[in-house]
């Protein structure tokens, strides 16, 4: 069977083929053991993590635990993928598991996991950066394992590296490209655009928390923000931002129903989505003459860290502002003002040596 003769189906390296099937984000709760859905509720109640990265979390996991079955029994190697079982996976069988086939699962995601499953033109291999997630997912079920469940006395990842990963700084806009971003929004919804540009570029809000405001998260000049992690922070508005809240809120549309309070409402009368959001950023984008291939809603977020460091903001303020948990999150900002950089080297009185005639 192949691709064009179902679609249901995708060829895995090796010739064969294998189903490949949409999940349900629910699905755990009927498809993962015991062991799995105890480390997977304390991370969404515990932790408070979001459901998508508790869900994130069940794929990585199933998957680890289907290659561990299927490479550790020969009458799974024909199996389709998507029907091999990890109910059955206990404490003694991730007891048994090492640090060596731990890196024979990593080979096996460098050279013959499809990136894209679904696909009859797929490539085989995981980047790097996809590597490490994985890993670092690997990384909390085992801790999680041996320091908070005590399941576990010796944790097979105690001593697993992370691929090496390219180091690359964030891309932002120049303070021209921003204001000239602003300057051509226009469209049917141009108050709603032009305040969600706006709380994008001077806030550094994520997608996530702009579509989630609601308007009694509106306190006076300042917003109530639900972040990562459901972590409340306030972010307080600037007088652009306030302006644009009070032109566009002059024409949102009173709605009744489930989404009355939502702040920003799509043509539907209902809360914007992430898929809205990212349609008006990329037109908008288009519309001011910058690349929307290159750019994105969060490169705006990157724009407003830059800004403000650039501007002499502390980095604690920004690290308060943006929401980020740990600071070195927050200094990567610091580090891409070149500019700045170029001023510090003109600023070298040795600088201006020039070498001697001969």
């Amino acid at each position: 069977m192949t691709i064009e003769q179902n679609k249901n189906f995708v060829q895995f390296r090796g010739g064969e083929n294998r189903p490949y099937a949409a999940h349900s984000m629910n699905s755990y709760q009927d498809e993962a053991p015991q062991v799995l859905r105890d480390f997977l509720a304390y991370h969404e109640t515990i932790k408070a993590h979001s459901r998508k990265t508790v869900d994130e979390y069940f794929l990585d996991l199933r998957n680890f635990f289907r290659y561990m079955k299927q490479s550790r029994n020969r009458a799974l190697q024909d199996t389709p993928w998507d029907e091999i079982s990890i109910l059955d996976v206990d404490v003694p069988f991730i007891r048994s598991i090492t640090l060596t086939d731990i890196y024979g699962y990593l080979t096996y995601l460098s050279r013959d996991r499809a990136q894209q499953p679904n696909s009859s033109r797929t490539g085989y291999g995981l980047t790097a950066a996809t590597r490490a997630r994985k890993i670092a997912t690997l990384r909390s079920f085992f801790n999680y394992l041996t320091q908070k469940a005590h399941l576990l006395e010796d944790n097979p990842v105690k001593e697993l590296d992370s691929p090496k990963l390219k180091k690359t700084l964030p891309r932002y806009l120049t303070l021209d490209e921003s204001l000239g971003l602003l300057e051509n929004v226009d469209g049917a919804n141009r108050e709603r655009d032009y305040c969600i540009l706006t709380l994008f570029l001077n806030c550094g809000l994520r997608i996530s928390e702009l579509i989630g405001l609601n308007l009694s998260d509106i306190q006076g000049d300042a917003l109530r923000v639900l972040g990562k992690g459901n972590k409340v922070r306030i972010v307080y508005l600037n007088d652009a931002c306030k302006a644009a809240l009070e032109r566009y809120l002059a024409v949102r549309r009173p709605i009744g129903g489930r989404d009355r309070d939502a702040l920003f409402l799509s043509t539907r009368d209902q809360r914007i989505s992430r898929s809205n959001v990212h349609a008006l950023v990329k037109k908008h984008l288009t519309q001011a003459g910058l690349d929307s291939a290159q750019y994105s809603a969060h490169k705006l977020r990157h724009t407003a860290a830059t800004l403000m460091l650039q501007n002499g903001v502390d980095v604690k303020a920004v690290q308060e502002v943006l929401g980020h948990e740990h600071l070195n999150t927050t200094e990567i900002y610091t580090h891409i003002d070149n500019e700045a950089l170029r001023v510090a080297a003109r600023a070298n009185p040795l600088g201006r040596v020039k070498p001697p005639k001969d």
